[in-house]
């Protein structure tokens, strides 16, 4: 096994899932509450940069682990997870992120979100969570079939 790679695979693993559950919850608490709405936008200032670079360090970390496996089976569905992630982050970054900085700039920061942005974050923090999760559980089915 690739010691450096399965390091640098962990380390995005748990950076990435350490901000992806402080921002998650933050949302999830804000859903019905001014103070954590408010609380959410701030935070994630500091969680979305964490979360994309937990994602790359899983990429790059993921490439080195797997470099002598087949792209099937295990590594083919981290493959898939990352796109996922990827694409999930593009979504928060790009659209979620923005609007929630214009509500701050606004001073509209301590204002419960619209029902309708509210479910796209839930669908959001679902599909998120899930992968972190998956990815998690993957690296670990992987490690113990490899060992045993």
């Amino acid at each position: 096994m690739n010691e450096v790679g399965l390091f640098i695979y962990l380390a995005g693993l748990i950076i990435g899932l350490g901000a992806v559950t402080v921002i998650d919850l933050h949302g999830f608490l804000g859903r019905k509450s001014k103070y954590w709405t408010q609380a959410t936008i701030r935070t994630h200032k500091v969680t979305k940069p964490l979360i994309w670079l937990g994602i790359t360090l899983a990429i790059i970390g993921g490439i080195m682990f797997y470099k002598n496996e087949p792209f099937r089976g295990i590594p083919m569905y981290h493959a898939i997870i990352a796109g996922v992630l990827i694409l999930n982050g593009f979504f928060l970054s790009f659209v979620i992120s923005p609007y929630l900085l214009e509500k701050e700039k606004e001073g509209k920061d301590k204002e419960l979100l619209p029902e309708t942005m509210q479910a796209k974050i839930t669908i959001s923090f679902i599909v998120s969570f899930s992968c972190w999760w998956s990815g998690v559980y993957l690296l670990a089915k992987f490690i113990t079939e490899k060992i045993a």
